[in-house]
């Protein structure tokens, strides 16, 4: 069940671009208001508004900037925005598969922004199913290693994880990664809920199937064009099938 983890290059690629942002705040309640329009403005029933809430307190996004995304995605404020969630594809440097996930109010505004970022920084935007094939979407839950011996009978927590649904446990010095196929990932939170751990991570990834070694340059241009398509205010997130 163990095996190598992604752990550095995410912490690297999404923690440290996460605390630089400026706009993060406008990232969180763009997902938030989407969310509570798909599933309505009662986080315990809206199982994705929860996960929401939980990454904008833990950026510690005010609880009134919450309140008026959750508003906005339900109706209850006249003036909110629609948002679309979208999904764009394309080849970086060196072939490498990209999925950027975006929440959006202008199609036209932000299909033009992402090609541009492709255009100049070495790739090329795809068609719809050009490189999705590649991927497929799993619940992701990870926490360190500290909230790790937190659990008692750690052997006893993994047969609980895999009776939940958990369908690979990926452990080295950073941490712990959960993954679920995508219809377990609530059984799998509630299970790391039970074991009283509050996860440093808790999303809906796109998993590549298969992962591509690069050289350390053609690696420096893909991380390049990853976080000039992170930095786009539409971004929501961007996935790779670098090793």
């Amino acid at each position: 069940m163990s095996g190598h983890s992604k752990w550095h290059n995410i912490q690297a690629k999404k923690g440290k671009a996460d605390k630089a942002r400026s706009n993060i705040f406008t990232k969180m309640s763009r997902m938030i208001s989407v969310v509570a329009q798909q599933g309505g403005g009662d986080p315990m029933m809206n199982f994705s508004l929860r996960l929401a809430i939980d990454k904008a307190k833990a950026v510690n996004m005010p609880k009134d900037n919450i309140d008026r995304a959750i508003k906005r995605g339900t109706g209850e404020d006249s003036e909110g925005t629609v948002y679309q969630e979208l999904l764009y594809e394309g080849f970086g440097p060196n072939g490498v598969a990209f999925l950027v996930e975006v929440l959006t109010d202008n199609n036209n505004r932000t299909v033009a922004e992402v090609k541009n970022a492709f255009t100049k920084n070495g790739g090329t935007m795809g068609g719809q199913g050009s490189v999705k094939w590649q991927f497929e979407q799993k619940g992701v839950i990870r926490f360190t290693t500290d909230k790790k011996t937190l659990i008692k009978d750690w052997e006893k927590a993994q047969l609980e994880l895999l009776d939940a649904g958990v369908l690979d446990i990926k452990e080295d010095e950073n941490g712990v990664e959960l993954f679920s196929a995508r219809e377990d990932f609530q059984k799998m939170s509630e299970v790391v809920d039970k074991l009283g751990i509050e996860p440093d991570e808790s999303v809906l990834e796109w998993i590549a199937k298969e992962t591509v070694s690069l050289d350390e340059e053609t690696s420096a241009k893909v991380e390049n064009l990853y976080n000039i398509l992170d930095e786009l205010d539409d971004v929501r997130a961007v996935y790779t099938n670098e090793e």
